[in-house]
């Protein structure tokens, strides 16, 4: 795959998004499926679903997704990804290349009720101030810990911890 510049997924969300989750850029499997943390050990649904328990999370895969991502919006978050385009060989960060920010100016009807942009890892969060004033609007910017199963160095419970900390705001 060197030297082949792979395209993002497109946003998720609606005017009641208050929550925007931004990650990197969509790892090999989620490019694979089109769907956003597609990875099976990725922890993102699994997090998501342990913070609203009482709203069971749509079945994973193809038949499932659309279902998934109205269950996101319905928690009032919406997805996407700092880099609109780059080259990649696997799905780490630090492998990224030539990389293309997404326009998030062009967010600016799409979402108006924003509370908070929440990075799901470091990579995304480097980008923060640029994303905020791309946005044009003061909001916090979250830094959380990347779901990625890449991130072995912290539990699942350590991050939920994280997670549940930042989305009660």
């Amino acid at each position: 795959m060197s030297g082949a510049v792979l395209e993002g997924l497109a946003p998720v969300l609606s005017a009641d998004t208050r929550v925007l989750v931004l990650g990197s850029f969509p790892g090999a499997a989620s490019l694979q499926a089109r769907q956003y943390y597609a990875h099976p050990q990725n922890h993102f649904w699994k997090i998501l679903q342990a913070l609203w328990p009482q709203h069971p999370l749509p079945p994973a895969g193809p038949d499932g997704y659309a279902d998934r991502c109205a269950w996101l919006l319905d928690r009032g978050l919406g997805l996407w990804d700092v880099y609109q385009s780059c080259e990649r060989e696997g799905s780490l960060d630090t492998s990224i290349r030539k990389a293309r920010v997404n326009d998030f100016q062009g967010l600016l009807g799409r979402a108006p009720h924003r509370a908070a942009v929440a990075h799901n890892g470091g990579e995304s969060f480097r980008h923060a101030k640029a994303v905020r004033a791309s946005l044009g609007v003061e909001i916090p910017s979250l830094r959380l810990p990347s779901t990625s199963p890449a991130n072995a160095s912290w539990s699942f419970e350590k991050k939920l911890n994280a997670w549940h900390e930042a989305m009660a705001r």
